[in-house]
Order: structure tokens, then sequence, then C-alpha cells
């Protein structure tokens, strides 16, 4: 089971430190009116300012609200930053506003020409508009939940200290491991969408008349219909990914690197040219539909799954560098087969990821993970067998004369007032000052919540 790294970190009692992932988490949601269109309210003032401040910020759209947390050591710390912070979006919402649960975008209107892009200034604003030219108004409009992910640095030190001869630097050891998780969790992506895929249908106005599915799926967003560019990424290795993404910006195929929306993004160098020499510090894993049955767009369980699969890729072998692209091509044919299909029928591929549960629970028994993961993959392996328990299955027992405007609605009622009945909501944005992860920390529990000390991002 075990790759010749896996074995080491194994035999050294350090296989917990590979699954203890710091994680932070980007999600992004709709500002709408308590009808279910886009809101017509200005950015809430109360949330800072839009450009500068680095927890809530706007995404495409000046509606599109993106709630950012500061990396947590656990996945539950991660959780109560993600909680705090969204409170204290909804608390800034302008009298009716709510936020949308849901990943597809409220009803629009069908002159997209008036709803104002966010406003992040000349550079990204310019970009956002030449987007738009290339791609439309629709493609844009999809919220997702993004899990950033870095390895616990004991992992690395253990590795750098037994593998000299193999590793020339701790640089390339970190793009190895880095390169290494996000091959596996592109090759089992369209698990994840089976798992997770949670937008079966488009409201009014995204599609255009004769274009998109013919009948629900489990995931548009995640679909060939979904967001953004197609264009595919090499994951070889670092060099490879980074010559790829440059070679589409000559190519005029990317706007620039930034425009590159893979399933999977390495992250370090704001430069990405320098990124193979100074080191990818984390994964940003853009694999997700929102939750709408969290009021957060996410549940803890699903980010324990996630750092139970890193885990697994860190501790599993490789794929062979001549496989990669091959093998990464079929994943992705079999991700867009899966997105596709209807909601609540058995995955084509039902056995396969039966297996691969299989072996996700051998792992997780025989280092001894306990009873929180065995519980989640229960559940998981439950999803499997029984298509109806799928949150896109689910969701389609709440459409509504094609349309799933009202189940939305009544959640993001409900969430909005629970939002609102807090005792000591966070105002801390409201004077636009720029606070830091420490600052924030201080500023946003205050005795209510201690989360662990954050770790550092090697």
């Amino acid at each position: 089971m075990f790759s010749e790294i896996g074995q080491l970190i194994f035999d050294n009692e350090a296989v917990a430190k590979t699954s203890d992932f710091t994680m932070g988490l980007e999600i992004e949601m709709q500002r709408v009116d308590d009808m279910g269109n886009l809101s017509q309210e200005p950015y809430p003032a109360a949330a800072g300012d839009e450009q500068t401040n680095p927890w809530i910020t706007n995404d495409f759209l000046e509606t599109m609200s993106e709630v950012v947390t500061p990396p947590a050591a656990h996945a539950l710390d991660a959780m109560h930053y993600l909680y705090s912070i969204n409170t204290a979006l909804r608390t800034a919402l302008s009298p009716g506003e709510l936020l949308w649960p849901l990943s597809m975008p409220p009803r629009l209107p069908k002159d997209k020409s008036k709803i104002p892009l966010a406003k992040m200034g000349p550079k990204k604003e310019a970009y956002l508009k030449e987007w738009l030219n290339r791609h439309g108004f629709s493609e844009g409009t999809p919220s997702g939940a993004h899990v950033n992910l870095s390895i616990d640095p004991h992992v690395f030190n253990l590795v750098a200290d037994n593998m000299a001869d193999r590793f020339s630097s701790h640089i390339e050891l970190q793009n190895y491991l880095y390169t290494k998780i996000a091959q596996g969790f592109l090759r089992y992506r369209w698990v994840i969408t089976y798992l997770f895929g949670a937008s079966p249908i488009a409201e009014a106005n995204y599609f255009e008349e004769g274009e998109g599915p013919t009948h629900p799926i489990r995931s548009i967003r995640q679909s060939s219909h979904g967001f953004g560019n197609k264009f595919t990424g090499d994951y070889t290795n670092v060099q490879h990914y980074v010559n790829q993404i440059e070679n589409g910006v000559k190519a005029g195929k990317l706007i620039s690197d930034y425009e590159f929306h893979g399933a999977v993004r390495f992250k370090g160098n704001t430069n990405l040219k320098e990124l193979p020499k100074t080191g990818v510090n984390y994964l940003e894993l853009r694999m997700l539909d929102l939750d709408p049955s969290s009021s957060v767009g996410i549940r803890t369980n699903t980010l324990r799954f996630f750092r139970l699969l890193a885990s697994y890729f860190i501790m599993s072998p490789g794929l062979h560098p001549e496989d990669v692209n091959r093998v990464i091509a079929r994943a992705d044919e079999m991700n867009e087969e899966v997105s596709e299909e209807q909601p609540t029928a058995p995955s084509k591929y039902q056995a396969g990821a039966r297996a691969f549960l299989q072996s996700l629970e051998m792992y997780a028994n025989k280092i001894q993970l306990g009873p929180e993961y065995q519980e989640e993959l229960d559940d998981l392996e439950d999803r499997i067998e029984n298509p109806l328990t799928t949150p896109s299955a689910k969701l389609m027992t709440h459409v509504e004369n094609g349309s799933l405007t009202n189940y939305a609605l009544r959640r993001a009622k409900r969430y909005q007032e629970s939002a609102l009945q807090s005792i000591r909501p966070f105002k801390g944005f409201e004077n636009k000052t720029r606070l830091s992860a420490d600052e924030l920390k201080h500023e946003l529990f205050k005795g209510s919540w201690e989360p662990d000390q954050d770790k550092q991002r090697n």
C-alpha cells in the first residue's frame, strides 16, 4: 500500500503528520434580494474595503462576495474562522439582502450588461472585462468552495533527512510532494464530483436558448457547462505546470497566468515563472460545489475527507511521469461523464468509486485515524451505493417548476436570521483597517474560541 516515502513515514511513526495539514478556505456566495434576484445594493460598507480587505472581498461580480480564512492548524479551526467571518459578512448586508447558498447563480436578467463587475482596481477590472469578452457573462457567475492545503513541515524534514540522495534540495522535495497530491486529486476528481456535486440545474437566463444540458445533472459547475476557461494544465511536475500556463498566455489562449482555473492550482511565488525555484507552498483545490445544507457552504466532514485524501496520496505510490498527462486526461473525461449523469441514477463508475473508497477505508484503519474518519467514510460509501443520498439528488426533491429558487431562499433566510441573532457580531472591518491573521484571530474570537497555534506555510 505504501510508497517508499510512505513506508519511511510509517516506520518513523509520523503518519499522523501526513493528515495534519494547515488549511485555509475561500467561499464564494452571491448577494441577492429577498425575491431571489442579484442584489442592487452597494457593496456592504461594514465588510470593509473590497480592494484591500484580505478576509472579505469580491470575485468577478460586485455581488459575488468571497470569504477567505487565515490558514488554520485543524479543520475545526478553519470552520470557526469561516463561520465567524461569514457571520460578519451577513450582518453587514443591507436589510432584505441574503447570501445565495447554491453554486449556480440565481436567475439572471436577460440584459446582463447592467450588472456591475467587481471593483478591484484598474488592472483587475481590465482583466475582468477582457475575460467577459472572451467567455460571456454567465460563465463567471457560478460560485464554489476552495480548499487551500499545505503539508506539515515535519513531513518535509523527515523525508529530507532520510532521502538526501534522492532529493537535492528541500524545494525539490516540496515540489515533488505537492505535485503527487495534486495528481491524486485530479485523478480522482470524478469521485469528488459524484460525492459532493450540488448544482443539478441552472436558473433562468444562465444558458441561452438551446444551450446547456437537456436534463438535470450531478454538477453543472464541475462539467464543461460550468465555470471559466477550459485550458488544460500539465501536472507532470511544477516546471511543466509553469511552462504550460506560460505557453497558453503566449498563444493567446489565456489572458494571463491568473486566468488558469484548473481544478488544482500550485500556489507560492506570485511570479509564476519563479515557482519551480522558490517552491510550492500550498495547493488550491477548486473542485467543490457549495453545500447548501451548510450556512458557510462546506461541512467539517468534507474537510476531514480532503485531509484523508491528501494523506493517502502522500503515502501511496504516485504516477510515473510518462503516464501523468494520459491518466489525468482520462480522469477529466470520467469527471465529465459523472458530472453529466442524472443525479438520482447510479454512476457508470460506481464499481470504481466503491473500490477507491474501500482503499481509503483500509488506509484509515491501517493508520488508525479514528472514528470520525470511519464515520465519514461510512456516510460516503452509502452515497455510492444509494445515489438518492447524494447532495445533487437531494436538491432535486426541492425543484419547483424547474427552479430551486424557493428552496434557496428558504435556506438563505434561515441562515441570515441565525446570523442576525449573534450576540456580538464582528465589526472590525468597518474602519477599513487591514487586519493581519493574528489581529483577526484576536478580534474575531476574544475568548469564544481559541484556535490552536496556526502553523506557517512552508
